[in-house]
């Protein structure tokens, strides 16, 4: 019973560990979705997130600071792909991608000339602090079941009130309003004086930003540097989160979680198993696909979703 209760308090670890990295970029996500921006390119904004925050956690020995330049590069990013879609009018889907393509190469180009290596350093004392990690010791099922609960990194604490903050813009604030709107029904919005092009590039700049801080956490937190694979899926699993909790934050954080449990179980599973550890690794893409598969008919994205939108004169 006591080794039940110990691999359960593992696996709610492991779990409350890799959901954050999905859940800020699936915020994020929730951002532009709402806002009428498709944005495929999460993936990409990570990544730079991913490497500016563990860089400049190196090079200035805070991890706070490095936390929120890893989201001011995702921001950066997520500003040009606002430029091409919003005032450009181009595809969506396409400009997406080749924000993924650039945020990794941009990242592995800047990591070859300041590090002479596509990994940066170890951060060592430099990633983001774990919270309660010396209050527990050994000893009773009761306190070996809180110790591994709750030594999860600050970041992990910091996301669940991003979901209580998000949710409280989206649905108790005017900005909130508009932005679920200008998705819905631009045209509406701007006879009504409402700046469209204004909240989508605001929409789709925060969706950046809180993507960076997904990819900063994931090498700031989850690993303790920066490698090209550190992001791999990440951003595609988040916009899956989103489609599968309807385009809310709170849906796309229940998502998160169950992604974030599958994450956990391979890892748990990966050195315990007689099961390939191929085929366990496998498991958080298989879910993903299986709930897309399940749910994308029943979840309704917003009217004017990928639609650019061209002020009438």
């Amino acid at each position: 019973m006591e080794s039940i209760i110990n691999e359960l308090g593992i696996i709610i670890y492991a779990t409350l560990t890799y959901t954050p990295p999905l859940l800020f970029a699936a915020l994020g996500s929730c951002f532009s979705e709402n806002s009428g921006v498709v944005n495929i390119g999460i993936e990409g904004m990570m990544t730079i997130g991913a490497f500016f925050g563990a860089a400049i956690a190196h090079f200035t020995g805070n991890p706070w600071i490095g936390f929120l330049c890893g989201g001011l590069a995702g921001a950066a990013l997520a500003l040009l792909h606002a430029v091409a879609s919003v005032s450009l009018h181009a595809d969506q889907t396409i400009v997406g991608t080749a924000i993924n393509f650039l945020g990794a190469g941009v990242a592995l180009l800047l990591s070859k000339a300041w590090f002479n290596s596509s990994d940066t350093p170890n951060l060592l004392d430099n990633k983001l602090p774990n919270l309660f990690s010396g209050m527990f010791t050994e000893g009773t099922v009761g306190a070996n079941f809180l110790k591994n609960v709750l030594r999860n990194p600050v970041s992990t604490y910091l996301v669940f009130l991003c979901v209580i903050l998000v949710w409280f813009i989206f649905y108790k604030t005017r900005f909130g309003l508009r932005l679920r709107a200008a998705g819905e029904h631009p045209k509406a919005c701007d006879t009504l004086g409402i700046n469209v092009i204004g909240i989508r590039y605001a929409a789709v700049v925060i969706s950046g930003f809180l993507a960076g801080l997904g990819g900063a956490s994931i090498t700031m937190a989850t690993m303790n540097q920066f490698r090209p694979t550190s992001v791999v899926g990440h951003g595609f699993i988040a916009i899956a989160a989103v489609i599968f909790g309807k385009f809310k934050p709170q849906g796309a954080m229940w998502a998160c979680l169950l992604f974030g449990m599958c994450t956990g179980l391979r890892v748990v599973l990966g050195g315990a198993s007689p099961i390939p550890t191929q085929l366990i690794s496998m498991i958080p893409y298989v879910t993903t696909v299986v709930v897309l598969v399940l749910f994308v008919g029943k979840s309704r994205a917003p009217a004017a979703n990928g639609k650019p939108y061209i002020k009438s004169k």
